[in-house]
């Protein structure tokens, strides 16, 4: 039987990985600075800081393999957070792991590493080039797995583009709510910007591959199964049935506005997001068929519907939890912009 630890194991993603981990018979281990409502009672939770090298070392004994999905997320809006947690903590676990003689670490990294690429489909060979803060700890991160694998500890780095399924909420959870009530989405420019996303149950599947393929390996992961950013949301808005209809602002300006209401504590937004929104980004995922196995199950608007059937099912609780995955964002600002959105004097209809 498989001992595995899961770090981050209280968090969105996090905690269902522990479901796919359990469902296939394995023994669960969790370490998380929070416990979470809803862990199973089999699975050991040991609290701990990813920082702490003592209660790190105390989690990873006796663990076959290590699913690394402790991160900082740019919701957090904290440098020394994203760079002591994201590139520190990973140092010191994979560390640990490598003196417990751990057989395999799977590394959870980000599609933020590649920033704004410059050609899609980004590649296995893409260099990364991150442009904020949050993608540079996370490939400060994988520049660790790399040289703990040179070393010759057993990691691979799975980069997932952005990650949707039930309960996943951050700021979805604005989109959900504004789309619910009838409010019109917003896309940036035209609309026609390809967007790749992946069902976290699909992410999970493809680190369980890699967990049990021997020997390092990266892999990009996504669904083949996506359009552009305007086609995504309309989709969802004829799922919904309220009444909503995609808008269109222009990104320029608007993108500078996300960028100043962040900085003043107005709104939600991080850097990745008005550096994104617009702009199209998809994997090639040919590699991971090849060589994980693996194939993926959910399209992005099965993801979308699904997610936004669970949000309306449980929209009373979307404000709690511990982890930014679990909850939705405080929109700040937004809920005004949100009363307006079918009056607003220059957005257009774009569904």
């Amino acid at each position: 039987m498989t001992t595995s630890l899961v770090t981050g194991g209280s968090g969105y993603f996090g905690s269902l990985l522990v479901e796919r981990l359990r469902a296939r018979g394995d023994t669960v281990r969790v370490l998380d600075i929070a416990d979470a409502d809803d862990r199973p009672g089999e699975v050991t939770f040991v609290r701990g800081d990813i920082r702490d090298r003592a209660a790190v070392e105390s989690a990873v004994a006796g663990v076959d393999v290590v699913y690394h999905n402790v991160a900082q997320v740019p919701l957090a809006k904290d440098a020394t957070l994203l760079r002591t947690v994201n590139v520190d903590g990973t140092r010191i676990l994979l560390a640990a792991a490598e003196e417990a003689g751990v057989g395999k670490v799977v590394h959870t990294s980000s599609s933020a590493v590649f920033g704004v690429p410059d050609v899609n489909p980004v590649l296995p060979t893409t260099v990364p080039k991150p442009e904020e803060a949050y993608g540079h700890a996370k490939l400060a991160a994988e520049w660790a797995c790399l040289d703990a694998a040179r070393s010759g500890l057993d990691v691979s780095i799975v980069r997932p583009r952005t990650i949707l399924g039930h309960g996943r909420l951050g700021i979805f959870g604005i989109l959900f709510d504004w789309i619910a009530d009838g409010a019109d989405p917003i896309v940036l420019g035209d609309g026609t910007n390809r967007y790749q996303f992946v069902h976290a149950e699909d992410l999970a599947d493809a680190c369980i591959a890699a967990a049990h393929r021997s020997g390092p390996g990266v892999f990009n992961i996504g669904t083949d199964r996506f359009g552009t950013m305007t086609e995504t949301l309309a989709a969802l808005c004829r799922h919904a049935g309220t009444g909503s209809t995609v808008r269109s602002l222009p990104a320029g300006i608007t993108s500078v506005a996300m960028r100043a209401s962040a900085r003043l504590g107005l709104t939600p937004f991080a850097p990745y997001h008005w550096l994104m929104y617009s702009k199209s980004m998809w994997f090639d995922i040919e590699h991971a068929r090849e060589q994980l196995g693996w194939e993926p199950q959910w399209s992005t608007d099965e993801m979308f519907a699904q997610s936004y059937d669970w949000f309306i099912a449980n929209r009373r609780t979307t404000g709690t939890g511990a982890s930014h995955h679990r909850r939705s964002a405080e929109q700040g600002v937004l809920h005004l912009v949100k009363r307006g959105t079918r009056i607003l004097p220059t957005a257009r209809s774009v569904s």
